[in-house]
């Protein structure tokens, strides 16, 4: 039975609520949605503004989460066969990643044949999906994860593979029959039609097929889809490509927090996929990456070759705290709340979460190790609430009793993430 001080049913009845919001289109102060004892300022709307989220989500039950799971492009590009997702299914099962809640396997362009066959229909490539998609989805069915597949809002994909703009409905039939349980539909050959009219109709068709199928906007970030997307997809991409660099990374991370206020259960900003792993960066960067999307509430999609997972990179996609972080039912992005230094690059970015904690990363992005000082102000906690400091990559507490500012030295391009919670509320000792 849970104690009088547990968190628990506060973390359910935050849920519920907010499922009511979203089907109700009702926009509430997050304040209301947390137990406030005084905790708060009265600045800790502003801060942490939901005033644009909640308003006509696609209702298709989907994404109550960011959506987790693997992609085959930053990795493997065009390079892709039925072998590699196998075995791709096959190490998610084996490296326990998928019982962290990585279950989406998802091929990424250059499935398919150049042209679509007699009857119209898109075609698997017969070299290296000879054996067809739907014995693909089978395969991924039978260990319990599920099957993503890419087109395009387009005539042709990004790879000049046949898109679907015009063949919306015999597309999504032809996705649902195969079992295919994702959708990422790229912008390439778009022939110059507004997002707003390409999109719509491949969620129409997916919504009239038998099968749930996760709908995920490619759009670039082009035409500001956070605007738009909300009623149309689960996800949308708020930025151009990422590539595997530290300058690539920071930039997404800095656009896509322009759009924090859209997201939340249901439809989520996509910085797009992870890079972690794939070589590019420093352990520290890439630590930074992960810490950085975990709290943006992105997808966590990785990006890199799962077969063979270094040490390293098995330890920063493994973090079972970081992930709960990106996992939480509150559901609220986190942002970036203040910066000094050079140019800035001294950043701490903070979310609140259920129970009434806020995650905090400390972010250097100076060139050389630094002490970042997060303030009780511009997390908008008031000044006398004392919090216990949870470290969520040392898997220690650090603090029992901390008032008004915390303050840590951190390695240059890295990123220290915490847990506060206010004494007022109980917390684990794990």
């Amino acid at each position: 039975m849970a104690s009088i001080n547990s968190p628990w049913p506060l973390i359910f009845f935050v849920a519920f609520t907010l499922s009511i919001i979203v089907a109700a289109g009702i926009t509430v102060p997050l304040s209301l949605l947390l137990d406030n004892q005084k905790i708060f300022t009265s600045k800790f709307n502003g801060i942490y503004d939901t005033s644009k989220y909640g308003k006509l989500q696609l209702n298709n039950g989907l994404a109550q989460s960011p959506q987790m799971g693997w992609n085959s492009w930053n990795f493997f590009a065009c390079h892709i066969n039925e072998t590699v997702i196998m075995e791709t299914a096959d190490a998610l099962i084996s490296t326990g990643l998928a019982d962290l809640g990585y279950v989406y396997v998802n091929i990424d362009d250059c499935w398919s044949r150049e042209a679509r066959n007699s009857k119209g229909e898109l075609v698997p490539d017969p070299k290296t999906f000879p054996s067809g998609i739907k014995a693909l989805a089978d395969y991924v069915h039978g260990k319990g994860l599920k099957l993503g597949i890419y087109s395009d809002a387009g005539v042709f994909t990004c790879q000049v593979r046949p898109g679907s703009l015009y063949h919306e409905k015999s597309d999504a039939e032809q996705f649902a029959s195969w079992g295919v349980d994702y959708l990422k539909y790229d912008n390439c050959y778009n022939l110059g039609i507004p997002p707003q009219k390409r999109y719509p109709p491949m969620r129409n068709a997916l919504n009239a097929t038998d099968r749930t199928i996760f709908y995920s906007l490619c759009e670039w970030g082009v035409d500001d889809p956070a605007l738009w997307a909300s009623q149309v997809g689960n996800s949308w991409r708020t930025t151009d490509d990422i590539n595997d660099s530290w300058v690539s990374m920071t930039m997404i991370a800095d656009l896509n927090d322009k759009w924090a206020s859209y997201a939340g259960p249901g439809g989520w900003n996509d910085p797009d996929m992870l890079e972690v792993g794939n070589g590019g960066m420093s352990y520290n960067e890439y630590r930074a990456h992960f810490s950085i999307w975990a709290l943006m509430k992105a997808p966590l999609l990785i990006g890199c070759d799962v077969r063979n997972l270094t040490a390293e990179t098995k330890e920063i996609l493994s973090n079972e705290e970081v992930i709960a972080v990106n996992q939480d039912t509150l559901g609220v992005q986190g942002r970036k709340v203040s910066t000094s230094g050079l140019d800035g690059c001294q950043q701490v970015w903070a979310g609140p979460l259920s129970g009434n904690r806020i995650v905090v990363a400390l972010w250097n992005r100076c060139s050389n190790a630094t002490a970042i000082t997060a303030r009780w102000d511009v997390l908008g906690i008031q000044s006398s609430v004392s919090v216990t400091v949870r470290d969520l990559w040392q898997h220690t507490w650090v603090s029992r009793d901390t008032v008004a500012t915390f303050s840590v030295r951190v390695e240059s391009h890295d990123c220290a993430m915490y847990i506060f919670t206010p004494k007022t509320t109980a917390y684990s000792d794990k």
